[in-house]
């Protein structure tokens, strides 16, 4: 077992204080070692291993598109439509249902918001767009072990001092088989997660939580 000294523990407990979440970058491309340590992080994140233990290959990928390049073009392009078919099918079971409307009118505001802009913001608006592939296995517990990839790069990109911004519509494209080609991916096979990173534009104001004490219970 690995054991800290006092001052690793400090260390770590600044990087988990210091993780935001950023949506403005700035136009400098992170060097591509750091964008592999980031990764690495990512592939020592805790994994289902029950669920993908008879896989002959490895069960997590990882695909890094470049702002400008010809793939992130059409990326881009496959996500912005998936934003706009999810908020016209959201506003028709929004407007058949109300009480679901109440529930739903947040995220509806997102996504309106979104295809107003007329490009999801992360997706070649940032240096680099990652998007983390898991294997799906049985029980179906892949989403999960990618927010644990997810949160291990994302404490990477800050420890680096580089922006970090989770892309969450990129698990909609899962079953894309558009999007999935692209990436040399079997549609339905893997689940998808992704992020967008570079260096951030301005500096982030500090997040505000409770005190532990708070929000826990003690079951003794």
């Amino acid at each position: 077992m690995c054991t800290c000294s006092p001052e690793e523990n400090a260390i770590i407990d600044r990087i988990i204080g210091c993780r935001r979440s950023n949506r403005e970058f700035g136009p400098d491309i992170p060097e591509k070692e750091d964008i592999r340590r980031i990764l690495h992080a990512g592939i020592m994140a805790p994994y289902a291993a029950v669920a993908v233990r008879t896989s002959k290959d490895y069960f997590r990928r990882f695909f890094v598109i470049k702002s400008g390049s010809q793939a992130m073009n059409s990326l881009s392009r496959f996500v912005f439509e998936k934003v706009q078919k999810m908020e016209a099918e959201l506003a028709l079971a929004m407007e058949r249902d109300p009480l679901f409307r109440k529930r739903a009118a947040g995220f509806y505001r997102r996504l309106a918001m979104i295809a107003k802009l007329g490009f999801v913001p992360g997706v070649g608006t940032a240096p680099y767009y990652i998007v983390a592939a898991e294997r799906r296995g049985y029980p179906p517990v892949e989403l999960q072990s990618l927010a644990h990839c997810m949160e291990n790069m994302w404490l990477k990109a800050t420890a680096l001092g580089l922006g970090f911004q989770l892309v969450s519509v990129t698990s909609e494209m899962a079953d894309d088989p558009v999007f999935c080609s692209e990436l040399g991916l079997r549609p339905g096979k893997w689940a998808l997660m992704g992020c967008a990173v570079g260096y951030p534009r301005d500096e982030l104001s500090p997040a505000i939580r409770p005190p532990v004490d708070d929000v826990t219970t003690w079951i003794e």
